[in-house]
Parts: structure tokens; C-alpha cells; sequence
């Protein structure tokens, strides 16, 4: 792997562990790892980067996602509706699915991840119509080039057994076991610098059994994964957890095995105080999404809290068919806004989100090879390029990234390799994928 220097930032935002912006500095990478940061660097043989003009920050990280989703943008009967009827209304859709379909989906939304600042993506696919496999997805960050996360998900309790999703999506709980077993053992990377790592994520509590959500959670320590899945997403979740648990989703997670380090929540928008401090005492992490719980209606999730309790927070895009978009800058300015709305214009700073949507991400996955640029960290880093039109008049470059723009990166390295160079992507042509989108989109909608 060729050596690389980026010469002469305007800010290296290094979100290290002092949250140091350095001016007028190089970084050097190695190896696919950060080796140097300082003035006037130098090695035989690298290549040199100009990135003066630039603001340079960690990959951002995104910690929940549906990929499949990016094929059902924009469905007319789901614009309204709230989030059981919007499930209803597109499970029908994503039941036509097919492996080629989930492959392709992947790569639009991961692409566009990319050039928001994405070095590292999660991934909740929780159906596999059709013959679908997890690996659909697998094959489709590595094509990409961006550091991948996900996670086997699954349903098994449909319309028949009083579940949410039609019996013609749900699976077989042994054999959800036995392929989550498979595809940890054949993708799963526990060491450092890893590209892809896999986790267990039974799709919600309305749509598995107990059991499986209890079982789910002793297969993932066994293999050493770690687990995720939605919860407390809104009102009607909160009814249906108290109508048949008997309980609020914190304390239903409690008694599952579903709290710890290694366990990661999606929205949590109606977590009350009790819920927080369990989260908080227990390390369990939280993926907020913002943008998708305002476009169904959620509501505001309680990140000031959470943050001043000691919940570790990070940033989900969620699915493209309850965001419609793919953008991690977005993404964090959604989030900053709304706690300002909820909290006061002084409740949640420009750098305490970028914080949320870097190392925080890197945290939630349990990545601390990631997330910051420091010496001895891997080479995941977005260069943004606040020299032109949108960031004009910024007086604080680093804060235009949130509140003015760009909203999109000039370059992204993934493990020191290029993803996205001045503003295009490296490895796939957009033209070529946009035009595969487009033939699978006609067939499903046919």
C-alpha cells in the first residue's frame, strides 16, 4: 500500500483525545494508518496531497442503516404515514426483492454515503426475500471501497402469529441462528484495520419472539459480534411493548440480555429517564436518527440527556425510504438543530456533533482503531473543501461543515486508499450504477 501525505490543511479537526484543531499542518499515512501529523512532513516515494483550502476531518461514521430502503424512495402511499403503517405499506414492495436488487441498492446508498463523508457504514438488512444473502450487501461496499458493518438481521413472527410483517417475510428462527452463524464465520474480521465486521440484529421486538431475541443474544457473545436492533423508536412502539411484555422497551431489553457495550440501539426517541440512566450505567450504545424520525412523525430523540447522562451516542441515516437521502452531513445538521429546538440555541454545539459523528460512531461499533486523526489511528479521512461558494463568508470553517456547507467531501481515503477524489467516486462509475438502480427500480415497479 502506497504511502500518502496530505500537505497543508487549513484544520486537521483530529477529534484526538484533547479535540486538537491544528492550522497549516500535514498528515502522513502509511500502511493504511496514520504515522505523523505536523508541519512540512516528508517521505521518499508518497503521494502528495494539497489540501490547503481544506478542513480535514475523521471518516464520518454511520451506525444504522437500511440499505435495501434506497429502491423505495419516495413511495406515494408511504409519504404520510406513521411507522406501522409505513412498514405495512412496503413490506409488500420489498417481498419482490432480489439478490441483484439488494446488491445494487447497497451500492447507490453506500456511494452516496461516500460522498457525504462516510468512511465506515453499518447495515440492518433484516429481510432476505428471493434467495437474498447477507453478502449481497458485502459485495457491495467492497465495490465501493467504504469500511462496512453489517448486521444479520431478521423477522420471524408474521401477520398470522399477530406480528407486523407478512408471513412471506418472515423466516424460520433455527434457521436465522444457523445463518448468522455462517455469515460471522465466513466475513467477520475481529482485528484491527478489519474492512467488514458482523453483527447479530433480530429487527425489533414486534417482529421476533423472545426467544430469539434471548438467543440471538448468547450467539453473538459465543462468536464475540456485537448486537443490534430498533427500539423505542416511537409512541406506538411504547403501546406495544407495555401491551405485550408488560413492560417499557429499556426494561424488556434488560431482561433479554440486550444492554452492554457490545449492544447498540436504533432511535430510542422514547426512552424515558429510567431507561437512560440503564443505558448509561450499562454502556449500551445508541444510533439517532434524526432526519427519519422527523419524517414519520417520531419525534425528537433525548441526545442532550443522553450525552449529559454518559450514553454513548451516534449518528444512523437510517432507511433511504424513511430519509430519502443518504447523507451523513445532513445528517448531523438535522441532529444539531433539533436539540436546539427541543433544548435551546446553546443545547448542543457545531463540534460536539461533528464529535457525535465521528469518533462517537467509531465508539458505538466498537472500533477504537477509528475516529480520530491520530498517530497509530487508521487512515479513514475526509477532506472538505470550504474554499467555494457555500462555505463563502464563513468566519469558522470548521463549524460552516454543519451550518453553511459544502455537504460534500473533495476526497475520502478509506484505510488510507482513495474513495472519493475531487468529488467523484474512485472505484464505480456513478453513471454505470445510477443507470442498474434504474432498470431494477422499473422491474420492481412493474
Amino acid at each position: 500500500m502506497s504511502a500518502l501525505i496530505l500537505r497543508k490543511a487549513r484544520v486537521l479537526v483530529t477529534m484526538d483525545d484533547t479535540r486538537r484543531e491544528i492550522a497549516d499542518s500535514d498528515l502522513r499515512v502509511e500502511g493504511g494508518v496514520i504515522t505523523a501529523i505536523g508541519p512540512d512532513l516528508a517521505l521518499e516515494g508518497a503521494e502528495t496531497l494539497d489540501v490547503s483550502g481544506c478542513v480535514v476531518t475523521p471518516g464520518l461514521v454511520n451506525t444504522h442503516h437500511h440499505l435495501y430502503q434506497t429502491l423505495t424512495r419516495t413511495v406515494p402511499a408511504a409519504q404520510d404515514a406513521l411507522l406501522f403503517g409505513w412498514l405495512q405499506t412496503l413490506y409488500p414492495i420489498w417481498a419482490r426483492m432480489t439478490p441483484e436488487d439488494m446488491r445494487v441498492s447497497a451500492e447507490v446508498g453506500l456511494a452516496e454515503l461516500a460522498l457525504s463523508g462516510c468512511s465506515l457504514s453499518s447495515d440492518h438488512l433484516y429481510l432476505y426475500p428471493n434467495g437474498v444473502r447477507l453478502e449481497d450487501t458485502i459485495e457491495a461496499a467492497a465495490a465501493i471501497g467504504l469500511r462496512f458493518h453489517p448486521t444479520r438481521g431478521a423477522m420471524s413472527i408474521g401477520e398470522s402469529d399477530g406480528g407486523l410483517p407478512p408471513d412471506s417475510l418472515v423466516e424460520d428462527e433455527a434457521a436465522i441462528l444457523d445463518d448468522a452463524i455462517r455469515v460471522i464465520d465466513a466475513f467477520h474480521d475481529p482485528t484491527p484495520g478489519a474492512m467488514v465486521r458482523v453483527g447479530v440484529a433480530p429487527c425489533s421486538p414486534f417482529s421476533v419472539s423472545r426467544g430469539l431475541m434471548r438467543d440471538a443474544a448468547l450467539l453473538a457473545r459465543d462468536k464475540g459480534v456485537m448486537l443490534h436492533t430498533h427500539l423505542a423508536e416511537n409512541d406506538e412502539d411504547i403501546a406495544y411493548s407495555e401491551a405485550q411484555f408488560g413492560c417499557r422497551p429499556g426494561q424488556y431489553a434488560e431482561e433479554l440480555g440486550w444492554t452492554g457495550e457490545d449492544v447498540w440501539h436504533a432511535h430510542c426517541v422514547k426512552l424515558d429517564e429510567s431507561e437512560i440512566d440503564l443505558f448509561a450505567r450499562s454502556r449500551t450504545g445508541v444510533a439517532h436518527c434524526p432526519c427519519s424520525n422527523c419524517r414519520l412523525g417520531s419525534g425528537i430523540a433525548p441526545v442532550r440527556a443522553m450525552r449529559d447522562a454518559g450514553v454513548h451516542v451516534a449518528l444512523g441515516v437510517d432507511g433511504s425510504a424513511s430519509n430519502d437521502g443518504n447523507g451523513m452531513i445532513a445528517e448531523a445538521r438535522m441532529a444539531l438543530l433539533l436539540q436546539r429546538v427541543q433544548n435551546g440555541a446553546d443545547a448542543m454545539s457545531v463540534r460536539e456533533m461533528l464529535e457525535i459523528a465521528t469518533r462517537g460512531g467509531a465508539q458505538v461499533l466498537g472500533r477504537d482503531d477509528l475516529g480520530q486523526l491520530a498517530v497509530g489511528m487508521r487512515a479513514d479521512i475526509a477532506v472538505w473543501d470550504v474554499s467555494g461558494l457555500k462555505a463563502a463568508g464563513a468566519w469558522d470553517p470548521v463549524a460552516a461543515l454543519l451550518l453553511s456547507g459544502p455537504s460534500q467531501v473533495r476526497d475520502l481515503f478509506v484505510e488510507g486508499r482513495p474513495v472519493v477524489r475531487e468529488s467523484r467516486l474512485v472505484r464505480r462509475d456513478a453513471a454505470a450504477l445510477i443507470a442498474e438502480q434504474a432498470r431494477c427500480l422499473a422491474r420492481l415497479m412493474a
